[in-house]
C-alpha cells in the first residue's frame, strides 16, 4: 500500500537521482510551483541530481527555453530528457519512413532539426498525407477539440498502412485551469481504429534508457535502487517507473486531484479506491511536490 508523505525531504536521503515530471508537478504550463522548485533545489544542494523527465514532444533545448520563460530556475535541475528527443531518434532511424505527414504546432517543427547522435540518419521530409510513408504526431492542432476530428484522415492513413510516431504519450494535460488533449489521445484513437502507433515516452522504456545515458554522460549514473521517479500521471509516470523497477512518488494534486480528493493532501480512502481501481501501487503519494 502506498505511503502518504508530506514532503520530499522525508525520503530524499534514500536516493541520489530524481526523475521528475514537469507539467502538473513543477509547473502548470504558465508558472512554476514555488514549493516544488524549492524541493528540487534542496535535493541538489545536498548532492543529488535532478533529471526533468517529460513527455513534451519537443527537443530538450526548447523545453529549457520554456522553463526559462515561465521562471523555473536553472539550479533546480541538472538535465532534461524529453519524449520528443527519444521519438526523434527513432524518426531519424527511419521507423516511419522518409516522407511524413506532420500533426502539431509550428513550435514543434524543431523535431525535424538534425540529430547528430544517429549514424546515417534518414532524410525525413514533411509532405501531405496522400504522399506520406508515416505520421509524426506531436499533438493536435487544436488542443481543445475532440480528437475524433482526425477520424477521416486516420481512416485513410490506416488503409494505407501508415505507422503513427507519437511524440507525447500523455492523453491530457492541464494548461493553467484548462485541460488540453495531447498527442497520446490521437495515438490512442488511431490504435482503436486499427492503426499502429509507436511510443517512446513514459511509460515506455526508451525514454528511461535515454535518461540513464544522459546521467552517464554527466558522470552521475546511479543504481536503480537509488533513483526516485516523481509524477502526477498514473498511467505514464507511475506505470513507467514501476515497469523500470524504480520507486515512485505519485503527485495526487495534478491530473488525479478530483479522483483522489486532493486539497493539500490526498484523502486516504479516495486515494486507496483510485489506486485499486487502476491496479497500480506507487511506493509513495503526496498532494503536491514540496
Amino acid at each position: 500500500m502506498t505511503q502518504i508523505i508530506t514532503e520530499l525531504a522525508e525520503i530524499s536521503h534514500r536516493y541520489d537521482v530524481l526523475l521528475c515530471d514537469l507539467w502538473g508537478c513543477l509547473h502548470n504550463g504558465r508558472k512554476p510551483f514555488p514549493a516544488a522548485v524549492a524541493a528540487l533545489q534542496a535535493f541538489r544542494a545536498k548532492g543529488g541530481s535532478v533529471v526533468l523527465l517529460t513527455n513534451a514532444p519537443r527537443p530538450r533545448v526548447e523545453v529549457a527555453k520554456q522553463l526559462d520563460t515561465i521562471g523555473v530556475p536553472r539550479d533546480a535541475w541538472d538535465v532534461i530528457v524529453t519524449s520528443g528527443d527519444s521519438a526523434r531518434a527513432a524518426m531519424f532511424e527511419g521507423v516511419v519512413g522518409e516522407r511524413v505527414w506532420f500533426i502539431g504546432y509550428e513550435k514543434d517543427l524543431a523535431v525535424f532539426e538534425p540529430l547528430h547522435i544517429i549514424d546515417n540518419p534518414v532524410d525525413v521530409r514533411r509532405v501531405p498525407l496522400d504522399q506520406a510513408t508515416g505520421i509524426v504526431c506531436c499533438g493536435p492542432e487544436d488542443p481543445y477539440a475532440d480528437p475524433a476530428v482526425y477520424r477521416p484522415q486516420f481512416l485513410y492513413a490506416k488503409q494505407k498502412g501508415l505507422k503513427l510516431l507519437c511524440f507525447n504519450p500523455d492523453i491530457v494535460v492541464d494548461f493553467g485551469e484548462r485541460r488540453q488533449w495531447c498527442a497520446g489521445a490521437l495515438a490512442q484513437l488511431y490504435t482503436e481504429m486499427g492503426g499502429e502507433s509507436l511510443y517512446f515516452g513514459k511509460p515506455h522504456p526508451p525514454i528511461y534508457d535515454l535518461a540513464r545515458r544522459r546521467l552517464a554522460a554527466l558522470g552521475k549514473l546511479a543504481p536503480d535502487a537509488r533513483i526516485l521517479a516523481i509524477g502526477d500521471g498514473l498511467k505514464t509516470d507511475v506505470a513507467g517507473a514501476i515497469g523500470e523497477d524504480l520507486d515512485v512518488v505519485f503527485v495526487t494534486g495534478g491530473l488525479a486531484a478530483e479522483e483522489t480528493g486532493t486539497k493539500a493532501q490526498p484523502d486516504p480512502e479516495a486515494l486507496t479506491a483510485y489506486l485499486e481501481k487502476e491496479a497500480l501501487d506507487p511506493m509513495y503519494s503526496i498532494g503536491f511536490l514540496r
